[in-house]
């Protein structure tokens, strides 16, 4: 059984991070409310 990555769109990605440097979310918060784990993050 081959495990395949995950990809995110360029937008997802602008996002999670803004949740983290401008929104004030803990990584950890952040990758909860957006359901992939913490070092996707």
């Amino acid at each position: 059984m081959v495990k395949r990555r995950r990809s995110f769109a360029t937008e997802f990605k602008r996002e999670a991070a803004s949740l983290v440097l401008n929104q004030g979310y803990s990584v950890e918060e952040a990758s909860r409310s957006l359901e992939i784990g913490e070092t996707a993050l």
